[in-house]
């Protein structure tokens, strides 16, 4: 008796417990689109005596992580990407221009005795100090290195208004420093020190008169005044205790969410998940009855292995991440359909050897195909976190995540509640089981017997016209590029009512931005515009507040017109990549008549999807690419689980005409993909209706996607198959060697 189904028991029982454990004992990492805050992405640039490489840009990064330590910011989270590029995330900081001054700011601190005033003849900086007087200034006595302490104060019985103290490190250097200025009569140029700023003097005081010469300051502190409020003294403070930046830095993109979005985000995600995975069980537990109870159970144990997963990893949770983790289980179901189905067939054709063979065979026959669409989805979650960025990153982590739980638990969980409930069956049982019925599609397909090949040409005829109409409207309306791909600014702005459109149009011009783009969706006005500032933004919300009445920013998004043609040249190429990876795999797998039939047909899907998003003039960004990577994915499933029957059954009518092939196969295989796609829908119209506007055009895109991409797999893939081997001349597939049966006690076939 083998004991293969108590150590998978085991397993099962194991890797349940462990994501359980992991669940409970470990917080989720949240994103800042789910709770609130600011992203700065910033590029280190080559200084006059620096070169911006990976070291000058983790050195930024380390003055970087002090700022905002200094700041009071709680887990900020600092990275670099690629060798100039440096992600920061401040949660909770919701102002980006005081987050872009302090944080990116170059802060070169220096402290220089004064010369003498540019209008005698002299060597050395000339710069204005802050009442306006030019000052030459001799070389930096003290650099910000030269400073262990900054700090924000303020004291009464000197008068209002706040000013910083400054530590040094080298105290002989500052009374050296304050001794050479004192040597000068009191009112003259030469008895101040400037303290300059990134090339600005903040404060160039006088030394005290009470001052003996050569004898200096002692203490190793000093005070800059500037009639400064409590914001722009901490803010100096913050500057000069981080420290300089050892290279300059510039702004490249920025995002802000309000905690507001980010929880109305999470509900509706939740509301989508909860409903989706509701009808999901429900349709595949009436469908298969108690083998689909069965995968229900497995699938509550998919969500929580993944979840658990994310968490191990230390993956953080965004809000197209928690899209592909509801979308994932959808995607779930199509392993344990494909078995289900196979089990059916299994059966139907010797029923005398019992559910558990027809089981086990179906498992067996199934890894096929289950390994080759979740390694094409794979594939495409590769690609996402290769060259997407931002949040449209995480999506691409949960997707891939998500396939390797989806394989745990249809390959292991189901296997062993289905083998659980199989070794107790009886007639009854049998009949409840769900694997005895043919199932309603393929009791009509087998009565009707439909010749799909025989008007292949008609078929191939509408996949044409339809890539045509999707043209026609990338010409006529082209594609509305959001500013992911062109760069620029978006902000988003709610009101306590309905705003009036023309209303909000007349505010974004008085507000001095008439070429602006302005859309209203009920209470919710979106501002699109070029490469204004943070200042700008907050003209816009204060004209906004007076027309239409007060207003909240929800969103504020930057894109710079360099990394907008960069994500835009990275989206093609994801595309282009996915496409070539496709046909690469499926030619090595199966044969490149296969491959290039499969990639032709996935041309029509993404082309169907692109055309109607051209003339609707929907928004195309990273949310609408990490759809289209997953459309890829999603149709690419459909057509290897038709080729791999495609190729199994040619194996065995070797002298059947090919077409007769290909339409036996597909009408195997109609049943799964009918009750996948059904499955795939449930989730995605939860995610349409519940999901806000954010995930409603992710949604619609994979909704068309995926319905295209089904009947594409069989009337597309299929007759283009057919007519590119009438000019292969590779011989058709070997028939498999004979496998050695060892037969066990229930008939089982191990």
């Amino acid at each position: 008796m083998s004991r293969a189904p108590f150590w998978r028991a085991v397993a099962a029982l194991l890797l349940a417990a462990t994501a359980l454990l992991l669940t409970v004992t470990t917080p989720p990492r949240l994103g800042l689109d789910l709770r609130g805050g600011t992203q700065l992405v910033f590029e280190t640039r080559d200084s006059p005596t620096t070169k911006a490489d990976a070291e000058a840009t983790d050195r930024a990064m380390d003055v970087l992580r002090r700022r905002a330590d200094a700041l009071g910011v709680v887990d900020p989270t600092l990275l670099r990407s690629g060798e100039r590029r440096i992600i920061v995330e401040l949660p909770g900081v919701l102002d980006p221009r005081q987050a872009a001054s302090v944080i990116g700011k170059t802060a070169q601190l220096t402290f220089h005795p004064v010369l003498d005033q540019p209008d005698t003849p002299g060597t050395g900086q000339v710069l204005a100090d802050e009442s306006g007087q030019r000052l030459r200034l001799g070389p930096a006595a003290i650099t910000g290195d030269g400073v262990s302490d900054a700090a924000a104060r303020s004291d009464p019985q000197q008068g209002p208004g706040w000013f910083v103290t400054v530590d040094f490190r080298d105290a002989a250097a500052w009374q050296r420093l304050t001794g050479e200025a004192a040597c000068h009569s009191p009112g003259d140029p030469r008895r101040r020190v400037a303290i300059v700023l990134d090339n600005e003097i903040i404060s160039s005081p006088q030394v005290d008169a009470g001052v003996p010469c050569q004898t200096g300051i002692p203490g190793g502190s000093t005070q800059i005044t500037g009639s400064f409020t409590h914001q722009q003294a901490q803010d100096l403070a913050v500057l000069i205790k981080g420290g300089a930046l050892p290279v300059p830095l510039s702004l490249v993109e920025q995002r802000t969410v309000g905690p507001t979005l980010g929880a109305q985000a999470i509900e509706a995600s939740t509301k989508a998940g909860i409903a989706g995975v509701l009808l999901t069980a429900l349709f595949i537990a009436l469908t298969y009855r108690l083998s689909g109870l069965m995968a229900t159970i497995a699938l509550a144990a998919y969500g929580l292995i993944s979840y658990a997963a994310l968490l191990a990893l230390g993956a953080t949770l965004t809000l197209p991440g928690l899209a592909g983790f509801v979308l994932a289980i959808g995607m779930a179901v199509d392993a344990n359909v494909l078995v289900f189905e196979r089990a059916r067939e299994e059966y139907g054709r010797a029923p005398r050897r019992g559910l558990r063979a027809a089981l086990d065979r179906g498992f067996a026959n199934a890894w096929s195909a289950i390994a080759d669409s979740n390694i094409t989805t794979l594939l495409a979650a590769g690609l996402l976190f290769w060259l997407a960025s931002g949040p449209v990153r995480g999506f691409g982590v949960t997707l891939a995540v998500g396939v390797l739980a989806s394989l745990a638990s249809a390959m292991l969980i189901t296997r062993v509640l289905t083998h659980f409930l199989m070794s107790r069956s009886g007639p009854r049982l049998s009949r409840l089981s769900g694997l005895t019925a043919h199932g309603r599609v393929r009791t009509w397909i087998t009565r009707r017997d439909p010749q799909l090949m025989a008007g292949r040409r008609r078929w191939l005829t509408a996949a044409a016209v339809l890539v045509a109409a999707a043209i026609a409207g990338l010409v006529v309306h082209g594609l509305n590029f959001g500013i992911e791909f062109t760069g620029g600014r978006m902000a988003e702005f709610t009101a306590a009512r309905p705003v009036n459109a023309e209303a909000a149009r007349q505010a974004v011009t008085q507000a001095g931005h008439p070429e602006a783009g302005v859309q209203v969706s009920g209470s919710t006005v979106s501002v699109r515009a070029g490469q204004i500032s943070a200042d700008d933004v907050v003209a816009i919300e204060r004209a906004l507040d007076t027309r239409v009445g007060e207003v909240t920013k929800q969103r504020d998004e930057l894109i710079g017109p360099s990394l907008g043609d960069e994500l835009r040249r990275n989206a093609l190429i994801a595309l282009a990549v996915a496409l070539a990876a496709q046909l690469i795999y499926l030619a090595a797998r199966f044969r490149w008549t296969f491959g290039a039939a499969a990639v032709l047909a996935l041309v029509v899907d993404a082309g169907a999807v692109l055309g109607l998003f051209a003339w609707l003039g929907r928004p195309i960004d990273g949310v609408f690419l990490a759809a289209m990577l997953t459309i890829i994915g999603y149709s690419i499933n459909d057509k290897v689980v038709v080729f791999d029957r495609v190729r199994e059954l040619w194996q065995t009518r070797r002298q059947a005409p090919f077409a007769d092939v290909v339409n036996a196969a597909i009408l195997q295989t109609v049943p799964r993909t009918v009750n996948t796609g059904l499955g795939a829908l449930f989730i995605l119209t939860a995610l349409a209706v519940f999901g806000g506007d954010s995930l409603r055009d992710f949604a619609i895109a994979l909704i068309v996607g995926i319905m295209v991409g089904t009947a594409s797999s069989s009337l597309v893939a299929g007759p283009l198959a057919i007519e590119l081997e009438r000019f292969s001349k590779q011989p058709p597939p070997q028939p498999p060697a004979p496998r050695k049966r060892h037969r066990q006690g229930t008939g089982a076939v191990l």
